[in-house]
């Protein structure tokens, strides 16, 4: 009986070695929170992407980022990052804005990425809208606008 042992130790000692020998520099923790990292940096490339695919659509838009304020940043209640946006319409009819705001770390390193719309500003009055980040940000948490379009 001796045998069956150990063939069985052999075998459990080659599939460690299989499992062990699969392992590579590749897969430490390190560089598996270096690929995270990328991949949240890839995503955060498409949001921006996008946001700005959003704002070149518009027709007849026209650049108004000097008409648009923003007020102090704060949280909600899920733990996102709020901004009350400010648009004011200078022209003799009703407009809309659409506006790119950028949630950045103390550093002016992006965060994420958000585009609001303002809907049906009056004549020479100011709208709002509040924008929220699309996930949790953790730390300090200022706001830009980033870009801003009345059409």
């Amino acid at each position: 009986m001796p045998r069956p042992k150990g063939l069985l130790l052999l075998t459990a000692v080659g599939c460690c070695a299989a499992v062990l020998t699969g392992c590579s520099d590749d897969d430490t923790p390190s560089s598996v929170s270096s690929a995270a990292g990328e991949a949240a940096s890839s995503a955060f490339a498409s949001a921006t992407a996008k946001a700005g695919r959003e704002l070149d659509e518009i027709k007849s838009g026209v650049d108004v980022k000097s008409d648009v304020k923003l007020a102090e940043p704060g949280k909600d209640n899920d733990g996102r990052a709020t901004v009350e946006i400010t648009a004011a319409n200078t022209t003799d009819s009703s407009k809309s804005f659409a506006v790119q705001v950028d949630f950045t770390d103390t550093s002016g390193n992006r965060l994420d990425v958000v585009v609001v719309t303002v809907s049906g500003v009056a004549a020479d009055k100011t709208g709002t809208a509040t924008a929220r980040s699309n996930r949790e940000l953790s730390g300090e948490v200022k706001t830009e606008v980033a870009r801003a379009v009345r059409y």
